[in-house]
């Protein structure tokens, strides 16, 4: 069998690049490189390339290696295990295990959290800057793909700007049943979360309004995403419009990833992402950002 024929049947059974350092390697030894057999470190010094496709990894470490930061099933405060310590029992007879059941969440939340539609940009202020005609078709289509997911939404939630605002409210004519509760919150307001790694040069603001943002989109972390209340007997459907800071920090903060990093996602204007926590307090992304469901003439990220 010749060695091209032998190199076209490694790459087809392995498909990886360890197969192909390996027949490269037997090629070169039998001159097929266009050498001929000589010193092992020249011959293997004209595999550079092929080398280079091969992970970092050493015959005693061929794994990636983990952060080491274990997962804080106690991140929103509410670990049922974490809340029943400390407590005096009310009585000798009561059954802890019994109260510590009770006490657990059931319910599992989906948080859709909406970026609003494109707006004008050159508005002086907040109640100028409302939503270009192609920003309404863009809630239009939104407010469209929700109602397609055939989902019982339990509340929308809007960050109290105007563009946020109008976006929810022609989402909210889409949305199916008796009509969906709107709910209006200055925490949910677009701001400076925290100062991004890496840096950016197009965008600077002043320690004073990371300070005064950090701590307002913080609480509106913390109001928002979490497990559901033991009382909650069913899984909710919860939207969430608002701004593309807030919506990343949340991701980050939610996936327990350094916040600081939210700005390396950038997400469409009028997209879905998508959250899901568990009774147990692990949470999902579901989507991260999701416009497929728009033309791409439709598509923008101002």
């Amino acid at each position: 069998m010749s060695y091209r024929r032998t190199l076209k049947l490694l790459f087809g059974v392995a498909g990886g690049s360890a197969a192909l350092v390996l027949a490269a390697a037997a090629a070169d030894s039998h001159g097929y490189l266009g050498e001929q057999r000589g010193d092992a470190a020249d011959r293997w010094s004209r595999l550079t390339v092929l080398r280079a496709a091969q992970p970092a990894w050493s015959p005693a470490s061929h794994t990636p290696v983990p952060s080491g930061h274990a997962w804080d099933f106690n991140w929103d405060k509410r670990d049922p295990s974490a809340l029943s310590n400390g407590k005096k029992k009310e009585s000798a007879t009561e059954d802890p295990s019994s109260e510590q059941d009770n006490g657990k969440p059931k319910a599992t939340r989906n948080i859709l959290l909406i970026r609003h539609s494109q707006y004008n940009l050159s508005g002086n202020n907040d109640k100028e800057r409302i939503l270009t005609p192609l920003g309404r078709e863009q809630a239009e289509l939104t407010g469209q793909r929700l109602a397609a997911l055939g989902l019982k939404y339990d509340v929308l939630i809007h960050s109290s700007m105007a563009r946020a605002t109008e976006t929810a409210n022609i989402i909210s004519k889409h949305l199916p049943g008796p009509g969906v509760e709107l709910l209006s919150c200055d925490l949910l307001r677009e701001g400076a979360p925290i100062e991004p790694v890496p840096p950016v040069t197009h965008w600077k603001p002043d320690a004073v309004q990371y300070h005064e943002d950090g701590a307002r989109i913080e609480a509106a972390f913390r109001r928002y995403i979490h497990r559901a209340d033991p009382k909650q007997k069913e899984d909710s459907y919860e939207i969430i419009v608002c701004h593309a800071n807030v919506i990343r920090y949340f991701v980050c903060r939610a996936l327990q990833f350094p916040p600081e990093g939210w700005l390396r996602m950038g997400l469409n204007n009028g997209s879905i992402t998508w959250l899901t926590i568990r009774p147990s307090g692990r949470v999902a992304l579901r989507t991260l950002g999701d416009a497929g469901f728009m033309p791409p003439d439709k598509l923008t990220r101002t």
